[in-house]
């Protein structure tokens, strides 16, 4: 095969990129996320600001916009946070309807963040579930 066959050999839509994605660990919906929160799991809520501000946000979530989520959840990064202490944390990756963060989670198990996963819906679905939000 050709380099030029390769190349549309390996092209993939989004669509099946997220199916290839989610096959590789188990998503989680509202209610499970707020029990793995208070049993310590960390909540990442990965939004962009105007919906942070437009929506609200969920109590005790670190905020990490998209862009800087490798960077602040690595436990060898020189740039983590403080809550990322170790790959064996539990973290919980929130997004606004639960797309972006399944490639956000994909990163994250790459990194070895091997527990690792993401809210399916997003935080509508954890709003749309009753769940608190903060203002």
């Amino acid at each position: 095969m050709s380099g030029t066959q390769e190349q549309r050999a390996e092209r993939v839509g989004i669509d099946e990129l997220l199916e290839r994605v989610r096959a590789g660990y188990e998503r989680i919906g509202p209610e499970e996320a707020a029990a793995a929160a208070a049993d310590g799991a960390l909540l990442v809520d990965i939004r962009y600001a105007a919906l942070r501000e437009a929506d609200g946000l969920i109590p005790g979530a670190l905020v990490v916009e998209r862009n800087e989520l490798e960077w602040r959840l690595d436990p060898q990064g020189s740039h983590r946070a403080p809550e990322a202490v170790s790959h064996d944390l539990r973290v919980v990756v929130i997004c606004n309807e639960g797309y972006a963060s399944s490639l956000a989670v994909d990163s994250l198990r790459q990194l070895g963040l091997h527990r690792a996963t993401d809210l399916v819906g997003g935080f509508q679905a954890w709003r749309s579930a009753g769940l608190p939000v903060a203002r």
